[in-house]
């Protein structure tokens, strides 16, 4: 009886609890999947009770103490899962730890709805969309926070410097822009601290830093600090991981770092640090990676730190001096290597890369002499060879042929010579390959059929004779082709027009026979030089049916017969046929005099009103000359009769003098100014803007042109005049509007620019009866391909490169054949390379609302990222039919969030279209399915196929949006990921036909 009574009191003691705790617990955690968190993806479908003692402990995402069977920990990470936060979890009282890192819960977070998550220890929010203030964290024992990665805004509180157990803060990747304050110093356990990535106001890195002595990792970059670097941070002795990068710190590197014993990493690149590298570094023999790169740093590389066994050490963008201590070349663990850009002088160490596995290495643009270290790929991992502008001499070394991993090779501007060893020519792996500006001599080696991946092959400037190897047309993704300036002979291998090329230069060499005729796969080919060669025959009429060819040198060759009619068509920056031996008459849309001196040096050509080439005459009968005589003392009659009675009212009457202008023409145009001014009327105004008016004007000629009025003679119409013309006016691009000409005078500033049919993208897709032009989905693929091109021109290939600044659909042109032309650069920006302005701040925001990169408000700073940002909101645009700020999409929410929240989380709208096309919703292989049915324009009636490529559209909309400037892709990585969405779509298409 005593031992059933004993039983009894253990089972209650014990037991019942236990049953007790594991039900409650359980219906905590079906509450919260029910009521506050959404699940697309069905990850949590186990969290079900089908006994009243079921335990949690199995379920997805829960752990339980070992012993007493207690919940311990939620981990819900990349789960997919959207809704508030759940702040039902923390009733779980045994909670510890919980995670909900890489989701989508949105809304802010207040002290009252943390106030039951008292007992936590970890809370790991990071990767998700919360917005508003930082709220006030309750729990004293709480020893790491992760709020990385989401959209709160405002000041740290207070009451973080009270959190004393706490010993990781990440904070990175918002929108904080207070200071970072002081009081953070007093978190003596902290070992990870990370506030990088936010627009906090210029301040300082406080002095108070130097507390954290158990600091293993502080990642500031991108956090707006200013001044210098404290000394106080020798204190952090535990500190192995340091990142201050991306700031505006300056000053010296304190020589207190030298007491950073347990420093593996320093990243300081790209501020305004100066001085010379304290010989104390030395003595971090933990150092992995070094870098200082854009800096002022000058003085010479200390050869006790050249000695440092660094796996990689980035010095460029600087002002170092002196040669490369040999000490360098002993490192056994060196896999990089950058000192680009400074003014190092000396050979380089014969030995490096000979007990290191270097993967880049970079020296360009220094002043190195002597020849190429031998060894540099002797591990057998090297990658890049970039040593352009030095005064490198030698050959290449025999050893590099044996570097097959090499994919990115630059030696050009040196003194180089010599033969390229036969089988440098083959490896397998390169996609870029300069060899220009050397003295390189011997024929190109049919074995470069092996370089399937090569993309751009630039041998200008050299010795190189030869044929030019028809291998060459093996060459599956070249694009670029510059064998210009040097010795090569013979003909034109036939094969090269089926390449895909951009550009190809071949000018200044003895190449003989004629110009292939079939030309029409050279469907991107904006430049083609063919200047100074030996080239006979006659010109192809094909060439004028290149659609983006811009730049046509066929100049100083032997090329008889008339210039093709057909190559009016073209819309040139540059024509140049001179010094050949063309005859007939110039065609009409020549006859202009910005093409005189393209057109000299033909001493059969003729035109009717081109001086200095001769009028075009024929044999007339006896009688035609009589009359024609007559004609013209008639007209001799009449002209000095009329200079008379001029001369004789302007006696009268006065003088009075027009107010001077000047005129730049920047393309072929048959038309004057003066025929322009009388079509500037209120009739002809197809656009108004924040800069002016825009006018349709259709000339005599029957050409219509668009004609841009500036508002007035103001500073913001000047700087506006002067952005379109400097930048207008040197590009060459099928996707960027032309501008014809300009005129200034001291009250007006006029922009002629081709006239565009269809106006603008915005127009087409808001206009009452436009958008049937764009009811399809291809349509607008086409539209979206032409104009990222556009973009990625200006980013990629101009020098110094262009950010628009005001990318968006109104500003996105289309012709009659709905073809793209990105326009208005009156806010367009250069990046200087050295010295200039182009990356520093703006005065103020400039753009369109809507379109505006979240980091562009906040620190003024222009790069390419901001436009790819705008660029993703236009991709949007195409697949919703909807405006940035459209009214549908509720207040407070713009289009890239409306998307974001509708396309990534279920609703009941969702469903029901899903069930009545199959097709509105599909899985993108991730956590979460895409809800296509409630975003697409509904004007549009896509197939399944679209479906899938719109899908993959949006996916890329998505990463140009992204929050963070780093995350997004660079314009021609959005081409590409374009055009592969495009490949697949074809791909699928051919598959279905085949079923």
């Amino acid at each position: 009886m005593r031992d059933r009574n004993f039983l009894t009191f253990l089972l209650f003691i014990f037991i019942i609890p236990l049953v007790i705790s594991f039900n409650g617990d359980s219906q905590i955690l079906i509450r919260v999947k029910d009521s506050q968190i959404s699940d697309p993806s069905g990850k949590l479908h186990d969290w079900v009770i089908p006994t009243p003692d079921q335990s949690p402990c199995n379920w997805t995402g829960i752990t339980c103490e070992p012993q007493n069977h207690t919940v311990f920990s939620i981990d819900l990470s990349g789960f997919g899962i959207s809704g508030g936060f759940p702040f039902g979890f923390c009733r779980i009282r045994t909670l510890r730890s919980l995670s909900l890192s890489g989701n989508f819960l949105n809304g802010s977070l207040s002290s009252q709805v943390l106030s039951p998550c008292s007992h936590l220890q970890e809370i790991n929010l990071s990767d998700n969309i919360f917005t508003g203030e930082l709220p006030n964290f309750p729990s004293e024992n709480l020893e790491v926070l992760q709020l990385s990665n989401n959209n709160f805004t405002g000041d740290i509180p207070l009451s973080f410097g009270r959190l004393q157990s706490l010993k990781v803060l990440s904070l990175g990747g918002n929108l904080l822009n207070g200071k970072i304050p002081s009081f953070l110093g007093n978190l003596s356990e902290l070992t990870h601290f990370e506030l990088g990535y936010n627009p906090f106001k210029e301040s300082p890195l406080p002095n108070e830093i130097g507390k954290l002595s158990k600091l293993e990792v502080l990642w500031l970059t991108n956090a707006n600090l200013i001044g210098e670097i404290p000394a106080s941070i020798g204190n952090l002795v535990s500190l192995w991981n340091l990142d201050l990068s991306c700031n505006f710190l300056t000053g010296k590197i304190p020589e207190s770092f030298s007491l950073l014993k347990n420093l593996e990493q320093i990243e300081l690149y790209q501020n305004q640090l100066s001085g010379e590298l304290p010989e104390g570094l030395a003595n971090l023999t933990s150092l992995l990676r070094f870098d200082v790169s854009q800096n002022s740093l000058t003085g010479k590389l200390p050869e006790k730190i050249a000695a440092l066994p660094l796996e990689s050490l980035n010095l460029n963008d600087n002002h170092f001096t002196g040669e490369v201590p040999e000490v360098l070349a002993l490192n056994p663990y060196l896999q990089q290597l950058k000192l680009f850009n400074n003014s190092f002088t000396g050979k380089l160490p014969t030995n490096l890369g000979k007990f290191s596995p270097l993967e880049d290495f970079d020296v360009s643009t220094n002043e190195f002499t002597g020849e190429l270290p031998p060894f540099l790929c002797y591990k057998k991992k090297l990658q890049r060879i970039v040593v352009f502008q030095n005064r490198l001499s030698g050959k290449i070394p025999e050893s590099y042929v044996q570097c097959k991993s090499l994919n990115y090779v630059r030696m050009g501007d040196n003194a180089l010579s010599g033969y390229v060893p036969k089988k440098f020519w083959a490896l397998p792996l390169l996609q870029f390959l300069e060899l220009e500006n050397n003295f390189f001599e011997g024929s190109v080696s049919p074995s470069i059929s092996a370089l399937h991946k090569l993309t751009s092959l630039r041998l200008s400037g050299n010795n190189f004779s030869g044929k030019i190897p028809v291998e060459i047309c093996q060459l599956d993704n070249i694009t670029q082709i510059n064998l210009s300036r040097n010795r090569f002979s013979g003909e034109l291998p036939l094969c090269i027009t089926g390449l895909k090329l951009q550009k190809l230069a071949l000018q200044d060499n003895e190449l003989t026979g004629e110009i292939p005729s079939s030309v029409s796969s050279w469907t991107e080919l904006t430049e083609l030089n063919l200047a100074r060669n030996r080239l006979t025959g006659e010109i192809p009429g094909a060439l004028g049916n290149l659609p983006v060819l811009a730049f046509l040198d066929l100049s100083g060759n032997l090329l008889s017969g008339k210039i093709p009619e057909d190559l009016t068509k073209l819309k040139l920056n540059q024509l140049n046929l001179s010094d050949n031996k063309l005859n007939g008459k110039v065609p009409s849309g020549f006859n202009n005099e910005l093409f005189i001196s393209g057109l000299l040096g033909n001493s059969d050509l003729c035109s009717p009103n081109l001086k200095p080439l001769p009028p075009c005459t024929r044999s007339k009968p006896a009688t035609f000359y009589v009359v024609a005589i007559l004609i013209l003392a008639i007209c001799f009659l009449l002209l000095i009769g009329s200079l008379l009675w001029f001369l004789t009212t302007r006696s009268k009457s006065g003088s009075k003098n027009r107010r001077p202008y000047t005129v730049t023409i920047f393309q072929r145009v048959g038309f004057s100014e003066e025929e322009i001014f009388p079509f500037l009327k209120d009739e002809n105004i197809i656009g108004t803007g924040g800069s002016g008016r825009v006018y349709k004007v259709e000339l005599k000629t029957g050409q219509v042109v668009a004609v841009k009025r500036l508002w007035g003679a103001k500073p913001e119409t000047e700087a506006v005049f002067k952005s379109e013309t400097e930048t207008l006016g040197r590009i060459r691009h099928g996707n960027i509007v032309k501008l014809l000409m300009c005129c200034s005078g001291e009250e007006f500033r006029i922009l002629v620019y081709e006239y565009m049919e269809n106006g603008s993208l915005g127009d087409v897709l808001y206009g009452d009866d436009k958008c049937a032009d764009l009811a399809d989905w291809p349509k607008r693929f086409t539209v979206a391909i032409g104009a990222a091109q556009g973009l990625a021109y200006l980013h990629h290939d101009c020098q110094p490169a262009i950010v628009h600044r005001d990318v968006k659909s109104n500003n996105i042109l289309l012709d009659e054949e709905m073809m793209p032309r990105v326009a208005d650069f009156g806010l367009a920006k250069t990046l200087q390379l050295e010295g200039g302005d182009g990356d520093g701040a703006m005065s103020r925001v400039a753009g369109t609302h809507g379109y505006i990169a979240p980091e562009y408000a906040y620190t003024l700073k222009v790069t390419e990222k901001s436009d790819v940002y705008s660029f993703g909101v236009v991709l949007l645009e195409l697949i919703t039919g909807k405006r940035p700020n459209d009214p549908s999409i509720g207040e407070n929410k713009n289009l890239v969030k409306w998307v974001t929240e509708v396309a990534l989380s279920p609703s009941s709208s969702s469903s029901s279209s899903s069930s009545s096309s199959p097709e509105g919703r599909i899985d993108n292989g991730g956590n979460c399915s895409i809800n296509l049915a409630d975003i697409v324009d509904p004007r549009m009636n896509p197939s399944a196929s679209d479906l899938m490529e719109i899908e993959k559209v949006l996916n890329v909309a998505l990463k140009c949006t992204s929050a963070f400037p780093i995350n997004r892709p660079s314009m021609r990585k959005v081409i590409e990921m374009l055009k592969d969405t495009r490949t697949k779509k074809l791909l699928l298409a051919q598959a279905e036909s085949t079923l």
